[in-house]
């Protein structure tokens, strides 16, 4: 039973340090993917392609959503106080610092998450990864770098998206129940954001879209033999992304708070 444990733990060590190890040789592929861009240049492009243009549509109803949530239930109560003008506030704090990023996040790990997991597993099943290494292409500089930007990039382009039309879809549901003037609704949102709010939504999204390319990159590469393996590695890629884009949220609230 002990010597159980002990392989467990020993296999979880080994397989941090390997996970360690491969997210460290991304960024060094990286680094090296700006001189050759070349390589892997249509694969970034239809990455960024199907991670941020393609998930628009998604994003916009989820920022409406929000947007109209937190006014319907704002309004109601503050409207009891006569505070209305803590509206700006929420709405900064919970669209733009808070919920943007990591709603954002989870979308982008149903879609493209998924899909890097998928499809990198299908081409370990079918040695398309032994062809490329075969013939001196590198597997990561190829395939996951392209994937690692273009998911990272979308990531922070779609929250900038989703704050900005969040906020926008608010003052429109807004107008139902209080008549305010388009210029001074956004002088009002505009004297409570400041930067501090923008950077901390930039940080989040750029730390969530490495977290999710990696990982999900990650996973795909762990199937080993036969395609009943994709979904199991695919589970694995969603749950640990949304663990560690969660974890990385409340690691960076309490670093932001301390400044």
């Amino acid at each position: 039973m002990i010597s159980k444990i002990g392989t467990i733990a020993l296999q979880r060590i080994s397989n941090f340090f390997y996970a360690l190890g491969f997210f460290f040789h991304v960024l060094k592929e990286t680094l090296l993917f700006l001189k050759r861009k070349q390589v892997g240049f249509k694969v970034l492009v239809m990455q960024i392609f199907f991670t941020g243009v393609e998930a628009i549509s998604i994003v916009s109803l989820l920022a409406l959503a929000l947007g109209a949530v937190i006014i319907l239930q704002g309004l109601t109560i503050l409207l009891q106080f006569s505070q209305t003008q803590y509206i700006y506030i929420i709405l900064i704090m919970i669209i733009t610092k808070e919920l943007g990023p990591i709603l954002t996040a989870f979308i982008i790990i149903a879609r493209s998450g998924t899909a890097i997991a998928t499809e990198l597993g299908n081409m370990v099943v079918s040695h398309e990864i032994e062809a490329y290494t075969a013939v001196g292409i590198n597997p990561v500089s190829y395939l996951v770098v392209p994937r690692f930007l273009g998911v990272t990039l979308s990531l922070v382009i779609l929250t900038l998206y989703f704050n900005f039309f969040g906020l926008f879809a608010s003052f429109l549901i807004t107008q139902l129940f209080i008549s305010i003037p388009f210029d001074e609704y956004f002088d009002n949102l505009l004297s409570v954001l400041n930067l501090s709010h923008i950077l901390s939504s930039l940080i989040k999204s750029l730390v969530f879209g490495m977290i999710i390319s990696i990982v999900s990159s990650y996973q795909g590469f762990k199937v080993r033999y036969a395609s009943t393996e994709i979904p199991q590695v695919v589970i694995k890629a969603v749950v640990q992304s949304i663990a560690f884009c969660v974890i990385a949220d409340v690691m960076l609230v309490i670093l932001f708070n301390q400044f």
